[in-house]
């Protein structure tokens, strides 16, 4: 009987940043590897990675990771984890292309070359368990499922999907295979719960691509576009309406332009002849010959399209003229971002529409998607994943409504340990799984204390109190000065700086005065003394940093015997330069004389 276990270490009870690992025996597969962009609480952090802690001492475990698709939720990840681990990653032919461009960017991963392409009829065997893909349907081509078929049964993990009777090859999923993978017995299913809250028929891609061309038949001026860059069917949709409609179509960020050029050299993209044009040479066209589709950073357009928004950007500015139409349908967890670019977009002058205000466009199966999938798969046990918690409870509620267990459905958090033993799964011990943040080239150098002082700072602002002691004369030597930004205006809070300044002088005389001094206590005596004065006085918590300085007698005092030292040199090098000076001056002088004498003597 093998032994197998589950664990999550993203993913769950919460958007996006998807990772797996499954153990059976000796050996550990990773399923996805992603990242989760950023919210508002996390301040300055660019991305956030999983916690793989726990794999570095079971690396030589790890068979491979196995990606289901190219969206960075997937793939994100991965130039960071093969920084710890270098093992094989497999995937479809457009998600390893996608990979290699995340891994590429990397500078210090740039240089792995370990990728292998697998498709719908790859088996690979790893000493008694076999993987394999099954095809299925999401806004990238070439997206799969995985397979790990043990001896205790299939454990299979559908990563992102939904059903569209109308997706075109390279899209469309291969309901057969789905039917003889759960003929053949599924131990454990982990399904895409993102869409559980959809309750509505999503809106076919066909129909969105009709929706767009009507779109762009019947609208004045320049349309600026924006989509998220790997959603590969949206951008060809766009680009078919522009062909249809005789617009050009001009890219406007970088990662845009790497995922067309490597979606077009694979053939996932087709390109219309002539279709697209620099931004330079949008300028000599008509208004209404143009389309400008606009991504970001890491591919997501909100951001972008907030700062071509407010003006500076110097390539592309909004009039009154032009129409802005976004068709991404962001996560719940950006809500208030994309309200806020509502109204910026607004403020522009520029026509603005969502596109899902008139439809429903996901890449995430709905309720009946998700019912669907567990009727296919008939799981013994079933752990959604995917989504928040709210999300993962209602695909329980779902699994349930078609006859799974409850006690069969786990509702996994992060560290989780789902372990198979005599025949069942229980939940066993939980490891430590935190996120890993990625501020600038740092990789998890940014802890919740950075956080919480950066929280505090754009809150309450910054109090830096600098005093000077003697210390073996335990005086002041220096009465305290202080700084402050974003906490008040000084200016017009003389009084309050004055009695800061009083304050931290008692506070740091008093700790001078005791019979055992502690630099570590004065200063801890300084901020929790500042703290709750400037709490009764604001009632805000600003953060105090207090710099005591010392004179160094010693120093001073070497000082004085090098100048006096000096002194005497510089007395002694004057004493000897007029010994030379009056030497030079009396030995002219008896020149001068013996000149005189000669000169007298040849008058007579």
């Amino acid at each position: 009987m093998s032994k197998i276990k589950i664990i999550p270490f993203g993913g769950v009870r919460e958007n996006a940043k998807n990772m797996y690992a499954v153990e059976v025996d000796d050996k550990i597969f990773i399923l996805d590897c992603g990242l989760r962009y950023p919210e508002n609480d996390l301040m300055g952090i660019d991305v956030v990675i999983p916690d793989w802690s726990y794999l570095k001492d079971r690396a030589d475990k790890i068979a491979g990771v196995f990606l289901t698709h190219g969206h960075a939720d997937a793939i994100g990840a991965l130039p960071y984890f093969l920084m710890d681990f270098q093992v094989p990653v497999f995937g479809s032919d457009m998600t390893i292309a996608l990979a290699k461009l995340a891994v590429k960017n990397n500078k210090q991963v740039k240089k792995f070359d370990d990728f292998n392409v697998v498709d719908e009829d790859t088996e690979i065997d790893f000493d008694g368990v076999t993987v394999s893909f099954f095809p299925t349907t999401h806004t990238i081509p070439d997206t799969l499922g995985i397979v790990l078929q043990t001896s205790e049964g299939n454990v299979v993990y559908t990563g992102d999907f939904k059903f569209d009777q109308t997706a075109t090859k390279g899209y469309k999923t291969d309901l057969a295979r789905l039917a003889e993978i759960g003929s053949q017995g599924v131990l454990a299913l982990l399904s895409d719960s993102a869409g559980a809250a959809n309750t509505g028929v999503s809106t076919r891609e066909k129909d969105i691509g009709a929706y767009l061309k009507q779109n762009f038949t019947y609208t004045e001026g320049r349309i600026v576009v924006a989509s998220v860059a790997s959603n590969i069917v949206r951008i060809q949709q766009i680009m078919d309406a522009a062909a249809a409609t005789n617009r050009k179509v001009a890219l406007y960020g970088k990662d845009l332009e790497q995922i067309i050029d490597t979606a077009v050299d694979l053939g996932k993209l087709k390109e219309p002849q002539g279709i697209k044009v620099s931004l330079k040479e949008v300028t000599k066209l008509e208004p209404s010959q143009v389309i400008i589709l606009v991504t970001g950073k890491l591919g997501e357009p909100i951001e972008a399209l907030q700062q071509l928004a407010s003006g500076n950007d110097k390539h592309l500015k909004f009039d009154k003229n032009d129409t802005v139409f976004v068709t991404t349908t962001p996560s719940y967890a950006m809500e208030t971002e994309v309200q806020k670019t509502k109204d910026m977009l607004y403020r522009t002058g520029a026509h603005v529409k969502f596109i899902f205000d008139d439809l429903n466009p996901s890449g995430h199966a709905n309720q009946t998607d998700e019912q669907l999938m567990l009727n296919f798969m008939k799981p013994k046990y079933f752990i959604p994943v995917q989504g928040e918690y709210r999300l993962l409870s209602k695909h329980a509620e779902l699994a349930e409504e078609v006859g799974i267990p409850k006690d069969h459905i786990f509702v996994c958090d992060k560290g989780d340990v789902l372990s198979y033993a005599h025949g069942e799964f229980h939940l066993g011990e939980h490891i430590d799984v935190s996120n890993t943040m990625i501020d600038g080239i740092g990789v998890g150098d940014i802890g919740n204390i950075v956080l919480r002082d950066r929280r505090v700072l754009s809150e309450d602002g910054i109090f830096v109190v600098v005093a000077t002691i003697n210390r073996k004369k335990k005086k002041i030597v220096a009465k305290p000065q202080i700084t402050s930004r974003g906490f008040v205006f000084v200016k017009t809070n003389h009084k309050l700086m004055e009695q800061s300044a009083q304050l931290v002088e008692r506070v740091v005389q008093k700790n001078l005065d005791e019979k055992e001094f502690d630099w570590t206590h004065l200063k801890q005596d300084v901020r929790d003394k500042l703290n709750r004065f400037l709490f009764d006085h604001t009632k805000r918590h600003p953060v105090i940093l207090p710099v005591i300085m010392e004179i160094n007698q010693h120093a001073k005092h070497k000082n004085h015997k090098t100048d006096k030292k000096a002194a005497k040199d510089e007395v002694s090098k004057t004493s000897s330069k007029s010994q030379r000076q009056h030497h030079r001056g009396r030995g002219r002088k008896h020149q001068e004389r013996a000149k005189a004498k000669t000169n007298s003597t040849k008058k007579e």
